[in-house]
């Protein structure tokens, strides 16, 4: 399988096989609950729990879940990053006073924005503050924080920060393909149709939100692709028409709409899905696993924003030394090293998996790292004549 020479372009062989079509409407069906209706109510429980504690002369408190990676199990029948239970209880004292006067403002926020069905960015989020005094945010990190805790509490009842109507300042990636998303006009209700195969030189932006969303597709997969440069490169030789796909950009770790974008093709019209990352220890250990299994900081909606059945395509630390990558490679520097050891102690994701034990471990021991472009060693367009058929040809090899 190794390269030895430069490959002079060719033309890729068009599949033959009549695809199949495949539908999915919106998840948002008659009978299931009503979230926002949830939502308001959370937000009035809690805010009536600390009045009446108040009124009664007892100290307030809200529990939430304690996010980090030492709160979580995997089991890989499961899919995902599971909490453990590990909980924290804020109560109302000198120190916290003004923590537990933003949690309340925020929420107050959310019911307004909920109520009137508007929303706001987290960026914005943190400028409201700025109109509460001494409570006001010194920092968005700050006000970032204070949303992931109250997304927490309602976590138990399916109440993500989406559905309080805090969005994402960035995108949520970019679409091409054999791809049809039905979207909605807000104000007639009317179907909007964008087909993903008819975006010129361009792609479909994944919104903020996609559960209203709905799906046709004649694809056989789906490619998550890490970087901008070899997305664009894809899309411009039309790679998804010859292996008949959709590919993806992430743009590095995947927003929460694009894993929940992503997800809903896997699940919803039974696509396989294949990451096609660097080879590094930030994209196999942070962008590949936070969008296969979630994180650790948001384990409390992990079973919501990932994709349990993705597997890795590449770039692994074989692939280095089977396409003759071994002079197209960098140093790994000390944070890569760290990173890499700290994902084989701690993390539960690679601790239960050997194969992906083993690829960290040869890794380490090559002490190289390679970006997807390397393969432009071997001509610019390498990577979709000879790499990902070669690849996808062993599609069962691929690492979990």
């Amino acid at each position: 399988m190794a390269a030895k020479k430069k490959v002079t372009k060719k033309k890729a062989t068009v599949r033959k096989k009549k695809a199949q079509k495949r539908v999915v409407g919106p998840t948002e069906k008659k009978g299931k609950k009503n979230l926002k209706a949830v939502a308001l109510s959370s937000i009035e429980e809690v805010a009536k729990d600390v009045y009446q504690d108040a009124r009664k002369g007892r100290l307030p408190n809200m529990t939430m879940p304690q996010r980090n990676l030492a709160n979580v199990t995997y089991d890989p029948k499961l899919g995902y990053f599971e909490l453990k239970g590990n909980m924290k209880t804020r109560t109302l004292d000198v120190n916290s006073v003004k923590t537990f006067a933003q949690t309340l403002r925020l929420m107050s926020l959310a019911q307004d924005m909920v109520g009137d069905d508007d929303f706001a960015t987290k960026r914005e989020a943190y400028y409201v503050s700025k109109n509460w005094g001494e409570a006001k945010f010194n920092e968005q990190r700050e006000s970032d924080t204070v949303l992931d805790d109250i997304e927490g509490m309602f976590s138990v009842k399916d109440i993500t920060r989406e559905i309080l109507r805090f969005v994402p300042e960035e995108h949520g990636g970019s679409v091409v393909g054999a791809l049809t998303v039905i979207d909605r006009d807000p104000e007639t209700g009317e179907a909007i149709r964008s087909d993903c195969s008819a975006m010129g030189s361009g792609a479909y932006t994944i919104p903020s939100a996609v559960d209203h969303l709905g799906f046709e597709t004649t694809a056989e997969f789906v490619l998550a692709i890490e970087t901008g440069g070899m997305f664009q490169r894809l899309n411009h030789h039309r790679y998804w028409r010859t292996a008949n796909c959709i590919l993806i950009e992430m743009g590095g770790v995947p927003t929460r709409a694009t894993r929940r974008f992503v997800r809903r093709l896997a699940e919803g019209l039974k696509l396989p899905v294949y990451a096609f990352v660097d080879c590094d220890p930030y994209g196999i250990c942070n962008i590949y696993r936070t969008l296969k299994v979630g994180s650790g900081q948001a384990a409390h909606v992990n079973k919501t924003f990932c994709v349990p059945t993705a597997k890795y395509l590449g770039v692994t630390p074989q692939d280095i030394l089977d396409f003759g990558l071994e002079d197209a490679t960098h140093p790994l520097q000390p944070v890569d090293i760290k990173r890499a050891k700290d994902a084989l102690k701690n993390d539960p994701f690679f601790q239960s998996y050997p194969k992906w034990k083993s690829a960290l471990k040869q890794m380490l021991k090559m002490g190289v790292r390679a970006e997807q472009q390397a393969f432009a060693k071997w001509g610019l367009n390498f990577v979709i004549e000879e790499y990902l058929p070669a690849k996808l040809k062993q599609a069962k090899k691929f690492l979990p």
